[in-house]
């Protein structure tokens, strides 16, 4: 199950949204995000179902990455739902029993919940699925240089942030290669309860931080010798400019967002 995990990763491709520019899809993602939370009834969902399609769609991907993504959460989302639907209030009684009380709200609530978690981690998955981690990097840099001019090191932190993404799925491999390697000797992840399994990976925790520590100072160390610096003097292979793709990708989300907004008022 650790390695369904796809945020963080990347897969090279050619499509439409490959092509966009970093610092329109770390825009666009922001608005898909904040739109999800603005619809407040199902039928915005059906746009954002199609839109989303649409971008899968277009970009390429298998759907193989979409549900890996998503089987990690399964957990969460069935713990969300029922927190939702046993602890909202309301005035629609829908069932009683004993101490349970379930209502209207709750069940509306609980699905909203439910659809915005599922979208939240496409949406974020097909980012870093498309985006390359040098592109993350010069998206977030020129998104964050009006900030230099209150002394805030926008290239070090674009830099921080797109190298603790990159390290993700890293770290999740060397995660389940330790586990491997102490289930081949006798250690046991699947039995007893709860709390025992936790515990159960206490001793993962060791190795894992030393292999991060290690892979961290050989990362320093590639980056310092090849003279890497970075900031103002550091110059790009690409440089990144804006095109009429840009600009349909960012209509389309406009509309989006618009409709939300007509749905939810209207």
């Amino acid at each position: 199950m650790l390695k369904d995990i796809t945020i963080g990763q990347y897969i090279p491709g050619d499509s439409f949204v490959h092509k966009l520019d970093p610092r329109v899809k770390i825009i666009l993602s922001l608005l898909y995000i904040i739109d999800l939370f603005l619809i407040n009834h199902y039928v915005g969902y059906i746009f954002v179902i199609a839109f989303t399609a649409a971008i899968i769609i277009t970009s390429k991907i298998q759907l193989r990455y979409i549900y890996n993504g998503l089987k990690p959460i399964f957990i969460l989302l069935i713990i969300t739902a029922l927190m939702n639907v046993l602890m909202t209030p309301g005035d629609n009684l829908v069932f009683k029993y004993g101490f349970i009380t379930i209502y209207r709200e709750g069940l509306n609530l609980a699905g909203f919940m439910m659809l915005r978690l599922v979208f939240l981690i496409i949406g974020t998955s097909l980012l870093t699925l498309t985006t390359s981690p040098i592109e993350l990097t010069d998206g977030l840099e020129k998104l964050m240089n009006p900030l230099k001019k209150i002394g805030v090191p926008a290239h070090e932190l674009a830099m921080m942030m797109t190298i603790a993404l990159r390290f993700i799925p890293t770290l999740i491999d060397e995660t389940d290669k330790i586990m491997k390697a102490q289930m081949a000797r006798g250690a046991d992840f699947e039995s007893g309860n709860l709390f025992q399994r936790a515990k159960s990976l206490i001793p993962v925790l060791v190795p894992l931080f030393i292999s991060s520590f290690r892979r961290a100072d050989e990362l320093a160390m590639a980056m310092e010798a090849r003279c890497y610096r970075g900031g103002d003097s550091r110059t790009r292979m690409k440089v990144l400019k804006l095109e009429y793709r840009d600009g349909i990708a960012t209509a389309v989300t406009i509309l989006l967002i618009v409709v939300s907004v007509a749905i939810r008022y209207i």
